[in-house]
This record gives C-alpha cells, structure tokens and sequence, in this order.
C-alpha cells in the first residue's frame, strides 16, 4: 500500500505514488569540505537522489551550510541528541533533518525543531531504530520487538500532529530483517505518511546486500516504502547505491542503466564464462539506457532463456553468436564476443535505436546454430514442438502416438514419447501426468 501523503525534499517528491527515492550517506567528516563533497558527486553519479551526512559537532553545522550550496542532490542532516544542532542544521538551509524523538531530549526539545521546521518550511525524517527506543519501551523490545517498533514510531507521530505538522516521514528500522519487514506492514496500515525503508547496521557489501534485498525487496513487492537506503561496512558510499538501484530495478520499480542476465554455467559450459561476464559488466556501466543484454553459456539456453534480450550472446568452444530479441545477428569468434557485441550495441543506437542486421550473416548465425544445438536437450521450445507435432499427427483425436489408452506408463495421450535412453537426464525426468 503507498503512502497516502507526500512531501518534497529539496524538490525530490517522495511517497503519494512518488518514485521509490534512493538515498545514502556520506562516510566521511562532514567538516571535511574537500572529502565530503567528492564523495556526494561520486554518489550523485551513480544514481543517487539524496545524500545524508552527520552532524554531531558545530563545525559539521557550520560546514553544512556549503554543501547545501554546493551539493548536486538534496541533503539531508542526520542529528542525534543534540537539538540545537538540529536547529543549526535548519538554519544552514538543510533540505531535511532526520531526528529520533526518542534521544533528542524529550517532548519539548521535539517541539522547538518542529517551530523551526515550520517556519522555514523544510521537513523532517522521524527516525524510529531497535536500538534507541524510548525508555518505557524498552522492556516490550525484550518481549514483542515489532510491537515495541511500531509503538514507538506511531507515539512519534501522534506527538507531530500534536505539534500540528505533517511535512516528515518516518523511518522505522532493526538490524533482524524479519522485524524490520513486520514492523513496517504493520505501521504501513497505521498511517498515511511516507515512509524510509532499511535494515540498520546490515553488515559487508556481501551480507548486508543479500539482507537489505531480502527485507527491503519483500517490503517494496508489497507497495511498501518511499524511499530506500542500503546500510553497508564501506566506506564506499556508492556502492550502497548501487546496491538500491539493483533492488529497485529488479522490482521494475525504476529503470537505470542496463540490466545484465547471465546464466550460472553448467556441464554444457564451453568458454570462458566468467571472464566475459566480468568485462561486459564493466563495459555496460558506461551505458544510461535500461537495454537488457544477456551471456549464457550454451547454445540450447542461449535464443530459449533469453529471447526477450536487446542483446545477447552465447557461445561454445570456438565461434559464438550474438542476436537480438531472439533473432541471430552474427556468428564471431568466442574470443572477439565481448568487442562485437558493443559493436554491434553502439550500430543500435547509431541507428536510432534500431537493429541493424546484415541477412548473410544472420544466416550463417543460424546455420551455426543448428550445427551446434544440442539434440538431446529438452528444451521448452522442443517440448513445444514435439507435443504441437504430436498433436497434429494424432489429427486432434486425443490418440497417443503408441497407441491405445493404456499406453506410455500412465502419462496422458497427448504427451509425446520420449527416448529416456538417449537422454543426457535418463532417470531425472520429471514425470507429466
């Protein structure tokens, strides 16, 4: 379910049917001028929509008021237990200021960034974290941790409408991912607000990548959530956004750049996979449009799998094939694959974004093809065709092509006989019935 309300940071719309926002934070001293903004230009460039950075001193609030001015995306103050910072930040033109009213000083302390707040019109991120709850929820933590989550965060919100002030969002998170994904189904029922997903102190690029996809794709599948940050130990703040725009994108709930498939090889393997794989990755992010390009490993999955693909190749032990939707383009030498398929990525948007494809070549793509299919593969596409062909002899009587009804071991008439002696799977089959 989508927020029902919205609100914009420094012009960037989030929740009420907004794009999903991609937000990261700055790893290094904010007072730290020359630092803090390379790092905010390298995350801008790979896709972020907000930056926010720490504020624990005067000199980081001080320092704030020349990123404001000189930053590519919004940026937001991240404050904890010192309200006048957070009355600084304001001051020094933040586009938002994240506060957790649990540790800010209490109810009164809460009131006066929220005057503030008001009267510069900017707004505020109510931050909601397992482990800086309130003081009288601490004992419900121990005992029912979502219940203790949700509380709080709706407390929290009760007290700004109190305050008579809807320009925030909330943020609720747990570094266990299945608390955070309770949590927040619960409180997506409770309130109208947008809300900031993540999973707190997530781990390595590794872990705490698998973890925030985990919790935070299961939430965003639902309709749940704003805007998204992934929490990881780098001190790369790019690669956390790198990491939301995966998610984001394997959702389909925004497109940027390309998307790569590639197959997990197998026994059919005949080239150098992943070394291929690897290079083509690192070429594609040259590239801002959402092609999708696909490697695999084997002629038999590489039309079957990926027929929807811009672009794809597949190949075998010494010669490959690059096609497009389906459609052989050329057959070229496994060795040149990587260099011919961007060339032939770069004639497509020479073209206007049109395939080119020389006929010859096609069908000597095709011929290839057919010389190097692997005629005891089961593939879907043969299924097809072996149950299409099948049906057509038997002239839509229903007949098996054994025979009568008692034949082929109890699988329906209509299913082809297969030879499972010749079959590179003999013994694990699954069984139609």
């Amino acid at each position: 379910m989508a927020s029902e309300r919205q609100i914009e940071v420094g012009g960037v719309p989030i929740g009420g049917g907004a794009p999903v926002v991609v937000q990261t934070m700055t790893k290094t001293e904010t007072a730290d001028l020359g630092a803090t903004m390379a790092q905010i230009k390298r995350v801008a460039e790979a896709g972020a929509d907000l930056v926010r950075v720490a504020v624990p001193r005067d000199k980081d609030a001080e320092a704030l008021k020349t990123i404001v001015r000189d930053s590519p995306i919004p940026v937001i103050a991240d404050i904890h237990f010192n309200h006048t910072l957070a009355l600084k930040a304001l001051d020094a033109g933040a586009h938002c200021v994240r506060v957790n009213p649990g540790n800010i000083g209490g109810p009164d302390k809460v009131a006066q960034v929220v005057a503030h707040a008001k009267e510069l019109g900017t707004p505020l991120r109510i931050g909601v974290n397992s482990g800086s709850l309130p003081r009288h929820l601490r004992e419900l933590e121990y005992s029912n941790p979502v219940e203790a989550l949700v509380t709080a965060a709706v407390e929290f919100v009760e007290l700004m409408e109190s305050l008579e002030f809807d320009n925030f969002k909330v943020s609720m998170k747990s570094t266990s991912v299945p608390n955070t994904i309770a949590s927040n189904r619960m409180l997506a029922t409770k309130i109208p607000y947008p809300l900031h997903l993540g999973i707190t102190e997530a781990g390595t690029k590794w872990s705490g990548s698998l973890k925030s996809a985990v919790g935070l794709g299961t939430l965003l599948a639902d309709g749940i959530g704003d805007t998204i940050r992934i929490s990881l130990s780098t001190f790369h703040a790019e690669e956390e956004v790198k990491v939301a725009w995966e998610i984001l994108k394997a959702l389909k709930l925004r497109e940027r750049g390309p998307v790569l498939i590639a197959c997990p090889t197998c026994g059919r393997l005949q080239f150098d996979m992943d070394t291929v794989v690897a290079e083509i990755e690192e070429r594609l992010r040259a590239y801002d449009d959402p092609i999708e390009v696909s490697v695999l490993g084997c002629v038999v999955n590489g039309i079957g799998e990926a027929r929807h693909a811009d672009f794809g190749i597949t190949g075998a032990r010494d010669a490959g094939m690059i096609y497009s939707k389906g459609e052989p383009i050329r057959k070229v030498r496994t060795e040149e694959l990587v260099d011919q398929l961007f060339a032939e990525i770069d004639k497509y948007y020479a073209a206007g974004k049109q395939v080119v494809r020389d006929e010859a070549d096609a069908a000597e793509a095709r011929a290839w093809l057919a010389d190097n299919e692997d005629a005891t593969a089961m593939t879907p596409e043969r299924l097809a065709r072996l149950e299409a062909a099948a049906a057509n002899a038997d002239g839509g009587n229903g007949a098996s092509n054994g025979g009568g009804s008692g034949n082929g071991g109890g699988r329906s008439k209509s299913h082809p006989r297969l030879d499972e002696d010749a079959s590179p799977v003999t013994g694990r089959r699954f069984t139609r019935s």
